[in-house]
């Protein structure tokens, strides 16, 4: 088989897309010889089929005419607090606009069930499809299917070619250590969200490039499973690290267990050690002590995901909305390091308890 064959083989609306440089939405409208597409824009489509030798399939030509004025929501992983509540926000978001939501709600992001979660809601007339998914691997999995309809996801990572919306997870966590580092702390570990998720990975790398943009040192990150288990399991590790002062958190649940697994082992929060969690949920601020932390802009979220939606179909070519940073609540669990406390304590001659 030539290269060429293996092309045509494999060849689906997206690689036409992107050799394009359209959205698959553009590319649909081509096939099905509609209005409202720029004659330099059909051009580059007509030339990317052609030199793909795509042939496209019977959904990739059922482009939604006939409006149904219902989307199509595929969320999966744990139902954790901040993908709960964008899928909550973006259907209040989707009711304003006077569209009908039907979720398909997975724990497993296999290709299998996703791809049967897509006929699904396909076989439903929807007029669009959003995922909002826990792992990376269920973007990659819904691109290697033909969807004759647009698609939005929730990813902060970003592809080419991907209409996507998201918060800031990287600006968000230089902001965490950020703070910390002015307040005086200098040895500050991690305990990541699993590194199969993009908000995850985004996080590690504004610690590691907040740490390196101050001189300082990432020590090997700890990686947890987002729940208050995993963080309590990293504590016990971190409450032997008597150089560490602070613990920048991927999130407020992790951070409830680290809590508790520092205290347990006699270490005070923030008297020995800073901690600084992610996303605020609604319990933080009655932990003990209450939590700093990056409050996410959820609601802000699921309703940049309509506007994207809306926007996609009106306009094949619209432009991904700027990104939102999560902005810092600070609380009690975050201080000055023990040497700045104890200068201070000498110097003013106070008791620190």
């Amino acid at each position: 088989m030539t290269n060429e064959d293996e092309k045509a083989r494999v060849a689906n609306i997206f690689d036409v897309a992107r050799l394009a440089g359209v959205s698959h939405q553009t590319v649909s409208r081509v096939l099905n010889d509609l209005p409202n597409v720029r004659p330099a824009t059909r051009e580059r489509v007509e030339k990317a089929i052609k030199q793909l030798r795509y042939t496209p399939s019977q959904a990739a030509r059922a482009l939604v005419t006939r409006r149904s004025r219902t989307i199509g929501l595929i969320t999966t992983g744990n139902p954790d607090f901040g993908p709960s509540s964008t899928a909550l926000h973006f259907n209040d978001a989707a009711r304003d606009a006077r569209y009908a939501v039907s979720m398909a709600s997975m724990l497993d992001s296999d290709a299998a069930s996703l791809r049967a979660a897509v006929e699904l809601l396909l076989r439903q007339n929807v007029e669009a499809i959003v995922l909002i998914a826990a792992h990376a691997g269920a973007l990659d999995a819904i691109l290697s299917i033909e969807l004759g309809v647009p698609l939005i996801a929730v990813d902060a990572g970003g592809r080419p070619g991907v209409h996507s919306v998201a918060l800031d997870q990287y600006a968000g966590a230089r902001a965490a250590v950020d703070h910390l580092i002015g307040l005086g702390h200098t040895q500050i570990r991690h305990i990541s969200g699993p590194l199969d998720s993009t908000d995850a990975t985004e996080r590690v790398r504004g610690w590691r490039d907040s740490l390196a943009a101050a001189g300082l040192v990432a020590r090997e990150h700890l990686v947890g499973d987002w729940t208050p288990a995993s963080g309590y399991r990293h504590g016990q590790v971190l409450a032997d690290d008597h150089d560490m002062t602070a613990v920048f958190v991927g999130n407020d649940q992790m951070s409830l267990g680290l809590i508790h697994a520092l205290t347990s082992a006699g270490r005070r929060v923030p008297g020995d050690v800073s901690v600084i969690g992610f996303d605020d949920i609604p319990e933080a601020e009655h932990f003990a002590p209450p939590l700093t932390t990056m409050r996410q802009d959820f609601d802000g979220l699921g309703r940049d995901i309509m506007t994207e939606l809306l926007a996609v179909l009106r306009d094949e070519e619209a432009a991904d909305l700027p990104r939102i940073s999560p902005t810092l609540v600070v609380r009690e669990s975050a201080g000055p390091p023990p040497v700045a406390r104890a200068g201070a304590t000498r110097l003013s001659g106070t008791v620190d308890v």
